[in-house]
């Protein structure tokens, strides 16, 4: 079983950057695929970033493209989402999901999902 935790949000101003993280537990990481998602008040659940097993391969919503960069470190079971340039529509719950067996931007596709991390950019 995979546990998976969010960190790093908070309250930013508009322009500003972070970065998030999520940490893994409890299985070979290297063997999932990551993606990030993030839901606001009163909408749905919108895929953000995706980052094969390896790390090779990324893919981006065009609403962050430019603007978040999603990596990871496997030896830390780590990964990052660092996101630049935020924008007040960047405000919601932000969560980390894992997959085997290719990407997806899908969330119900993930087999591992994050509680969520608040990120609230003020403008």
């Amino acid at each position: 079983q995979v546990q998976l935790v969010e960190s790093g949000g908070g309250l930013v101003q508009a322009g500003n950057s972070l970065r998030l993280s999520c940490d893994a537990s409890g299985g070979t990481f290297s063997t999932f695929a990551v993606g990030w998602f993030r839901q606001a008040p009163g909408k749905e659940r919108e895929f953000i970033a995706v980052i094969s097993r390896s790390g090779a391969s990324t893919y981006y919503a065009d609403s962050v493209k430019g603007r978040f960069t999603i990596s990871r470190d496997n030896a830390k079971n780590t990964v990052y989402l660092q996101m630049s340039n935020l924008k007040p529509e960047d405000t919601a719950v932000y969560y980390c999901a894992a997959k085997q067996f290719g990407t997806s931007s899908y969330y119900d596709n993930y087999d591992y999902r994050g509680q969520g991390t608040q990120v609230t950019v003020s403008s």
